[in-house]
């Protein structure tokens, strides 16, 4: 299959899921700030892997995950209806660290860089 055609589906599972989580979800554990980051369609589009940010503490991240797994029979079901596919890719969620990876480096990055700014500072006097 054409890897152009992969990457719209991708995109458009990833728009319907987005917006499922957004609005369409009423499970309580499933937090609202939660966001998809990317989705990765297999070739035979049989699965679809999710990767999904949450913003909170590790319990949150799998209260979250544990609401989509039970709610992956409806994501299906709207992925479905929404796209017209001959096959429904069944979504797989993963958490996706890069976001927080991304914050701790660049705080790293701020941190080392005032302590360079202080050495230079006491070298001129």
């Amino acid at each position: 299959m054409d890897n152009k055609r992969l990457n719209r589906i991708s995109e458009e599972v990833r728009k319907v899921i987005s917006e499922l989580i957004y609005n369409g979800l009423k499970d309580p554990r499933v937090n609202p700030m939660t966001s998809v980051t990317k989705v990765e369609v297999t070739r035979d589009l049989r699965f679809a892997k999710v990767y999904i940010s949450v913003l909170g503490d590790k319990e949150e991240k799998d209260e979250t995950l544990k609401g989509l797994e039970s709610a992956k029979g409806y994501i299906r079901k709207e992925i479905g209806s929404r796209i017209d596919l001959r096959y429904v890719p069944e979504p797989i969620f993963t958490l996706d660290e890069s976001i927080e990876q991304a914050i701790y480096m660049s705080k790293l990055i701020d941190k080392v860089n005032k302590v360079d700014e202080d050495k230079r500072g006491n070298d001129d006097e």
